[in-house]
């Protein structure tokens, strides 16, 4: 049923959010804990998967070629094989699906759910300045309806809107626009409030998401005025610098220190991060083909050794992430014991366009880390079970997400 947002309404729906988004992030040692953050990661080409996944399971297992970069970390991480999406199929597509699980991606009637990263920002993130981030090189991010939720490919932009605060002409023009922006939308609800009086039942069904969409839009303009008065933090770092369209490595480390950064500001607490799925040639000694090209090898060894200088550097890359966190302190622990960091890929075989047995790695958080959990390798273990465990650990009262068929055992 369609609700009008009557301007008496509005008024106390805005106080509502005024009032939470007004309640202070305590910093004492006493009675709030560290605050839990969730920060995921998709590699939209994987990884070749002889040199990422171990041969031997448990906590007893080998680190693989991929992992050795991280020996230092091994008991803040699990290695997760034998896990996929069920239903979810297409290929390259099925990076679309990879925080959702929504099924066939690559058909014409595809339709999206909302992502475990704004599922999450949706019951956490009224406390920060920003709900969640969007960052990398694709979108990962898809609202309630389905929506993408645009990206930042920028590291230097990232940092700019979190730390930098502008000149005061620009800040009062910012004021403006955003009063300007209220006043838009309490005209296009009036509008919308009349097309609904004599909407049919399909138009209702469109309808309510519209207002769906134009509520959140109106809460979310609520809460950058309310920040707006509130100083950006200040960081002893300096702002990225731009970064050439090949150098995928330079851009994903100053992304991975822009992510550090938020979550040590408390600027946001959730994050998603998309690598390159691109077909540039990476400026890495030795690396002559394209990425794309080097990920489609068919087994050719020359090409599978370039494609393995790409991989190692990016999980040399992801160790020195977790290592930062790690070395960060906060109360009387670290950004990595309170951060679960999801990496992964929606391809388990991107020469083969296979999207089962996908590379998933779960660092931080309050779990049970230092192992291998293998699944069924021909049967797999849904995904959302991950997505579920991580849920829970967040400490959200949740036992079920998309395809999910309960927990993750061993994550216990």
């Amino acid at each position: 049923m369609i609700k009008g947002f009557g301007k008496s309404s509005r008024r106390r729906f805005l106080r509502g959010t005024g009032v939470a988004l007004m309640l202070p992030i305590l910093d004492s040692r006493g009675a709030i804990g560290a605050p839990k953050r969730m920060v995921a990661i998709n590699f939209p080409l994987g990884f070749h998967g002889p040199n990422f996944f171990p041969d031997k399971t448990g906590r007893d297992y080998a680190l693989s070629s991929y992992l050795k970069s991280a020996a230092t970390l091994r008991n803040d991480f699990t290695v997760i094989s034998g896990t996929s999406h069920p239903d979810v199929d297409g290929g390259h597509s099925a990076e679309k699906s990879f925080l959702t699980a929504a099924p066939h991606p690559g058909s014409r009637s595809f339709k999206n759910t909302i992502s475990l990263d704004q599922f999450i920002a949706h019951r956490l993130g009224g406390s920060t300045r920003y709900a969640s981030l969007t960052l990398g090189d694709h979108g990962m991010s898809w609202s309630a309806n389905g929506v993408p939720i645009p990206h930042e490919s920028s590291p230097s932009a990232v940092f700019a809107k979190l730390f930098l605060s502008g000149t005061p002409k620009e800040v009062a023009k910012q004021k403006i626009h955003l009063k300007d922006g209220r006043s838009i939308l309490d005209v296009v609800l009036e509008d919308a409030n009349r097309m609904a009086a004599n909407a049919g039942k399909l138009d209702r069904e469109k309808l309510d998401q519209y207002f769906t969409a134009v509520r959140e839009t109106e809460k979310n303009l609520m809460k950058a005025e309310k920040w707006h008065s509130t100083p950006k933090p200040k960081v002893d770092v300096e702002q990225p610098r731009q970064f050439a369209s090949a150098d995928i490595i330079g851009r994903l480390k100053a992304h991975f220190e822009v992510v550090r950064l938020a979550l040590m500001t408390d600027s946001t607490r959730v994050i998603a991060l998309g690598g390159n799925g691109g077909s540039q040639v990476l400026p890495i000694k030795g690396v002559s083909l394209g990425y794309h090209e080097l990920t489609h090898h068919g087994k050719n060894p020359q090409m599978i050794q370039q494609l393995e200088l790409i991989d190692r550097e990016t999980m040399n890359v992801w160790s020195n992430f977790l290592t930062s966190l790690k070395e960060t302190p906060e109360r009387d622990s670290n950004l990595l014991e309170n951060t679960q960091v999801l990496l992964g890929s929606n391809l388990g075989n991107a020469s083969g366009h296979l999207t089962t047995n996908l590379p998933i790695i779960l660092a931080g958080g309050d779990f049970k880390h230092g192992q291998h959990l293998a699944f069924d390798k021909t049967n797999n273990t849904p995904l959302p079970n991950l997505f579920v465990s991580m849920l829970q650990g967040l400490g959200l009262e949740v036992d079920q997400f998309a395809s999910s068929t309960g927990t993750l055992t061993g994550l216990e």
